[in-house]
């Protein structure tokens, strides 16, 4: 009889553990720090086993994701003087890097090639001669002379990638990439949740970002574009999936000289910055690296011509052009499938 109790009790107790666990919600955990000279943001959500997990506990997450962020920066910053782009860009010929730099330096290229020089990550001489990479503002507008100058040492042809060997044709070539190396952290960390068994997770850094899963109780991740104004005002509100979103405009990284506004954005045709009115771009991408690339490429060429080579190459994007004192939207038929109609 005692034996019998003994067992039912046992019975009962592993019966209601495992419906105290059963009911646990999943938690959100959301993880912050400063990465590649911005902010980062991390939005997990953990069912009732990962928060008994030790291994992903706040801080060993937290540890985890600064070590390999540190590490995107060690590979491809050009602040850092012995990073593997610094040591690149201070040898004559050829650097050896890492499989990592080599793939983002690659598929750089291939976008270069895309947008037939448009997108260029050589384009650091003049990024740097307008005061945008680690050289300071200038006190004038550059000459047309050195302008002239820095450009013959900007051009995708001189660089090309064997292996891990990254080389320059010619022994002044610059590589920054700042406008892909960001999206490709995301993908960093969004690989690494995932490897984790993380499956519900939104990723941002710097305001690119990476989406997968749902959020608890089963609703979506929900973003939006913002309208290039004084503000976070809202122009859209999106929801995009499993994928990337990566944008770029020229409304926040500019100043003026004598009334006249420069963007960051520098088109390596001219040397000079990008003067058509193209304010904002948005790139939905499976990968938020190429979305990144993708959405500073479109930002160089322009409003027409941008918007179809996005159509051309099916590329979910959405543009806010600068028509007066109005902003006219524009975007092509993939990233329809992202819009909604609701409030925030």
């Amino acid at each position: 009889m005692i034996s019998r109790i003994s067992k039912w009790l046992v019975l009962t107790g592993l019966a209601c553990l495992l419906l105290s666990c059963g009911n646990v919600e999943p938690e959100i955990v959301q993880l912050q720090g400063t990465t590649m000279g911005t902010y980062y943001t991390i939005t997990l959500v953990l069912d009732a086993k990962q928060q008994k997990t030790e291994d992903l506990s706040q801080s060993k997450l937290k540890f985890a994701i600064d070590k390999k962020l540190e590490l995107v920066n060690a590979q491809m910053s050009t602040y850092i003087p012995d990073s593997e782009l610094s040591l690149f860009n201070q040898s004559k010929q050829s650097f050896v890097v890492s499989k990592a730099t080599a793939f983002v330096v690659n598929s750089a290229l291939k976008i270069y090639k895309q947008s037939q020089g448009a997108y260029d990550i050589t384009v650091g001489p003049l990024v740097n001669l307008w005061g945008f990479g680690p050289d300071k503002r200038p006190t004038k507008v550059p000459s047309a002379g050195l302008i002239a100058r820095q450009k013959l040492r900007v051009g995708g042809q001189y660089l090309t990638v064997q292996g891990t060997t990254l080389q320059k044709a010619i022994p002044d070539l610059y590589i920054d990439l700042s406008s892909i190396a960001k999206g490709y952290g995301v993908d960093v960390i969004s690989e690494y949740l995932q490897s984790l068994g993380i499956n519900n997770y939104l990723v941002d850094i710097g305001g690119e970002l990476r989406a997968q899963g749902m959020k608890p109780k089963n609703k979506r991740w929900t973003l939006a574009i913002e309208r290039p104004t004084v503000g976070k005002n809202v122009e859209q509100v999106i929801h995009i999936g499993d994928n990337a979103i990566a944008t770029s405009g020229d409304y926040r990284n500019y100043y003026e000289f004598n009334g006249i506004r420069y963007s960051h954005t520098i088109d390596p045709n001219t040397g000079k910055p990008i003067t058509h009115k193209l304010a904002s771009v948005t790139v939905i991408n499976k990968s938020c690296m190429l979305a990144d690339a993708y959405a500073t490429a479109i930002t160089v060429l322009g409003p027409k011509v941008g918007l179809d080579f996005a159509k051309k190459h099916q590329l979910a994007v959405f543009l806010i052009v600068k028509k007066g004192d109005k902003f006219i939207e524009s975007y092509t038929d993939a990233f329809k499938m992202y819009l909604v109609q609701e409030d925030l």
